[in-house]
């Protein structure tokens, strides 16, 4: 299925730029008229997938985020955001609630609270290449001629 309208962002994996994923997110999702609650869920999910690239995908440098998102005729929305840095050795283990390779101060739950707001979520990861998750959530059609 095409897509009926897509966007693209790439931005430095910096604290600061979570909130901005988070606002792009919203902006975009606005011309399907979400509800509050959708919208809150993607702004959530979205800013636990940033939060693990700036945490976790380059944890000695700062590197790129793409934040990629389609929008489809049936309210399907597919977000991806991408890194290209250290990768996740073992998928299973790291998807798995309080796992984490963020020492002490990370509660494991980053890929649990994806999972949640998200109707279905995909992590696709190489060591040494970067991780690619990818949130899918129906949106209910409340605007006519998009």
């Amino acid at each position: 299925m095409k897509p009926i309208n897509e966007m693209k962002l790439t931005f430095p994996s910096r604290s600061a730029n979570e909130g901005f994923a988070r606002a792009a997110v919203a902006a975009f999702l606005s011309q399907l008229d979400p509800t509050v609650d959708e919208l809150a869920d993607l702004r959530t999910a979205v800013s636990e997938a940033v939060t693990n690239v700036i945490v976790h995908a380059y944890p000695e440098r700062i590197g790129t985020v793409t934040l990629t998102m389609k929008l489809y005729e049936n309210g399907q929305v597919q977000i991806q955001i991408r890194d290209r840095g250290i990768g996740i050795p073992n998928v299973e283990e790291a998807v798995r609630p309080l796992y984490t390779t963020g020492g002490e101060d990370r509660s494991g739950l980053g890929f649990t609270v994806m999972e949640a707001f998200a109707d279905r979520l995909r992590v696709h990861s190489q060591p040494g290449k970067g991780t690619t998750v990818t949130l899918y959530k129906r949106i209910a059609c409340r605007v006519s001629g998009r």
